[in-house]
């Protein structure tokens, strides 16, 4: 088991099993919401197609099931100079974990 300040690394798996991207953070819902950001971002949330997304933990037979979204959204007022007027928020929920036997 990780301790709490390591950083796991998570494999985007796709349906045929290939992982194409590795995200990385302490918790797997970490990983998720970075890999939820890069999905194609609706207008609002409400509108936003929500996506499985799989995710394999680096070195053990876990694949993290989650179901995530993102949208645009304006920047805070407060926002620094180097962001962008919109940006990117995702969301994600877990449906559960599954036990890969392949690997």
């Amino acid at each position: 088991m990780a301790r709490d300040n390591e950083k796991r690394n998570f494999a985007l798996r796709d349906e045929s099993g290939e992982e194409s991207s590795v995200f990385s953070g302490s918790t797997p819902r970490q990983a998720a919401l970075k890999a939820a950001r890069r999905l194609d971002p609706a207008d609002s949330e409400d509108d936003a197609e929500r996506i499985d997304l799989r995710l394999r933990e680096k070195g053990t037979h876990k694949v993290h099931v989650y179901e995530g979204w993102s949208w645009k959204e304006s920047a805070p007022s407060d926002k620094p100079d180097w962001m962008p007027g919109e940006i990117t928020k995702g969301n994600v929920s877990k449906q559960g974990v599954e036990h890969l036997d392949d690997i």
